[in-house]
């Protein structure tokens, strides 16, 4: 871990991802973050694959303390307002309600913590018609269009990564250091909020800048086609991507690459402006002569051009990539009881560096009696 936010500490009351990877990101940064879960198997994203140590609960929990409390009984809020008494910023994802249930509703919350932090992340926001229905990644994007750009609406079928969860998230760790930066002028704390609906909305602004502009309505094909970004399969069966982007240099060099300098003449591609319009004819045009050579060759030729171009690889081929291990992206560590565990160090570096001092995800009540764990310590007395 960096020390840029040694000394802060953050109660993460998270489950699944969006308060998770808040929480791991700036843990990362050097935050001193204590996950607290229930003692009946905590975060149910570790029992997503067996065990209470998923691959889905490591992906998102790294360099985190865990500690295990009731919330539903007094002794359990007793501790989390001891423990919030020595921390920076609390961050929880319940749907909206739960935490004025429990008894931390915001008029105590600035009366007992003035300089705390205090992240909420719901579905879609703390009132209006839809701000007691559950949410999940897929409602985000379904709701906010995200979905619409992503689903051919002649086969309708969900795929790809979560992408609402993950952008809140973001956007959460975002709103604290932003927070966090501003305490350290004025002494006191903020309610940042954030939810997933927005958060997909903001994920994708030139979608709707096109729409309030020019009256597009976008849909899978409408950006790809506008930055000209293809993925092709060789003879091998290897798939190959080509992203050309605007400057018309790339699309010359790839008629010569291909060997189909008649094609920069064709007026349904001579121009940007055409290419865009055409995107389906020049696509089959294009997958025409793709297929008929190896990946390999395709790969020597484009590079030698200086074509923007990638191998669409695999996951087990991402991790075998030449420059990914010269980056040493993925890091290896040990647990004590868990063993090997696999993750991915942040793309984050400082003057030139990264700390990869990290530790691995805790096991559900690992530092319960944890004697650096000073809040604890605290508790107990």
């Amino acid at each position: 871990m960096t020390k840029i936010l040694q000394g802060i500490r953050v109660i993460e009351l998270g489950t699944m991802i969006t308060a998770p990877l808040a929480g791991m990101m700036l843990a990362d940064l050097g935050a001193d973050v204590v996950k607290v879960e229930r003692p009946d198997g905590g975060d149910p994203f570790r029992s997503f694959r067996g065990g209470l140590y998923s691959p889905h609960f490591v992906a998102f929990n790294r360099n985190k303390r865990s500690i295990t409390l009731d919330l539903r009984t007094d002794d359990g809020k007793a501790t989390l307002r001891r423990l919030l008494s020595g921390a920076d910023v609390l961050l929880e994802n319940f749907r909206q309600g739960v935490m004025d249930r429990l008894g931390f509703d915001a008029a105590e919350m600035r009366r007992s913590f003035p300089r705390l932090v205090w992240c909420s992340i719901t579905g879609f926001g703390a009132d209006g018609p839809y701000a007691d229905r559950p949410a999940y990644d897929a409602v985000a994007g379904a709701l906010s269009g995200l979905a619409s750009i992503m689903v051919d609406p002649g086969a309708p079928q969900a795929s790809g990564p979560t992408i609402s969860d993950n952008v809140t998230g973001m956007y959460a760790a975002y709103g604290i250091l932003g927070a966090l930066y501003e305490r350290e002028r004025t002494g006191k704390g903020r309610r940042v909020e954030v939810n997933m609906l927005e958060a997909a909305i903001s994920f994708i602004p030139d979608t709707f800048s096109n729409f309030t502009r020019l009256g597009i309505e976008s849909g899978p094909l409408t950006r790809v086609a506008s930055s000209q970004s293809y993925a092709f399969r060789c003879k091998d069966g290897a798939l190959l991507a080509i992203h050309l982007s605007s400057p018309d240099k790339f699309w010359k060099k790839l008629t010569e690459v291909i060997e189909r300098p008649e094609l920069a003449e064709d007026e349904r591609f001579s121009k940007r402006d055409a290419r865009v319009r055409n995107y389906l004819d020049l696509q089959h045009e294009l997958a025409a002569a793709f297929v008929r050579k190896d990946r390999v060759c395709w790969e020597e030729r484009l590079q030698r051009a200086d074509v923007p171009f990638a191998p669409v690889q695999t996951i087990s081929e991402v991790m075998q990539d030449s420059q990914v291990k010269h980056l040493q992206t993925f890091y290896e560590l040990s647990h004590p009881v868990e063993g090997a565990v696999n993750g991915i160090n942040s793309p984050l570096y400082f003057d030139g560096s990264r700390c990869v001092d990290m530790r691995p995800p805790p096991t559900l009540g690992e530092h319960n009696e944890d004697p650096d764990f000073t809040a604890f310590e605290a508790m107990r007395a």
